[in-house]
């Protein structure tokens, strides 16, 4: 079913002006993409992951409506927003087999020029947020489109319109993002 241009947009402000239809409304306008979303998070996960897409989508949406203050500007931002909220689902549900299974120990992650994550996920990812975290201190900027563009799915255009910037920024902070985020989990940390 085709939504019309606007409306999630539309929805995302009755929302915050409290009107608790609009809630509804807007899972099932959003539903579709957040499931494109999740699948493509899962394909990223272990093959025995516990967490099913649906899962992560319902895990996520309640993160995000519950946030006091549901001050999304527009589609791509909400977007953005749960993109934020899928990433931490997954990395705590990682960081909680990793330290079931391996008592906390870091392990050493590869990240290739399309940060496709290969190894254990689990631990591929906890070392991702990690990097993420110190990205986010040295420059959030970098971190946040790093956040969008691979958690989130988001192009270009969308992650530009989310940060307020413009397109040739985020090519060239996501090539430098990159670059750092290579450089950190492709070395390994020295204590």
């Amino acid at each position: 079913m085709e939504h019309p241009p606007g409306e999630v947009t539309q929805l995302l402000a009755a929302l915050r002006n409290g009107d608790r239809g609009a809630e509804s409304r807007l899972l099932e306008v959003v539903y579709p993409e957040l499931h494109r979303m999740a699948v493509r998070y899962m394909r990223r996960e272990r093959p025995d992951h516990t967490l099913q897409a649906t899962a992560l989508i319902h895990e996520a949406y309640v993160d995000l409506i519950r946030q006091p203050e549901k001050n999304w500007q527009n589609r791509a931002h909400f977007y953005g927003v749960a993109a934020q909220a899928m990433r931490r689902v997954l990395v705590d549900y990682a960081r909680t087999r990793r330290a079931a299974k391996r008592g906390g120990r870091q392990q050493k992650v590869c990240l290739d020029d399309a940060l496709l994550i290969t190894g254990n996920p689990s631990d591929d990812l906890v070392a991702l947020d990690e990097a993420l975290s110190r990205l986010a201190q040295f420059d959030a900027r970098l971190s946040r489109i790093v956040e969008l563009r691979f958690f989130g799915g988001l192009n270009e255009e969308e992650t530009a319109e989310v940060l307020g910037v413009s397109s040739r920024t985020v090519r060239r902070d996501w090539g430098v993002a990159k670059a750092w985020l290579y450089g950190q989990l492709e070395t390994p940390r020295r204590s």
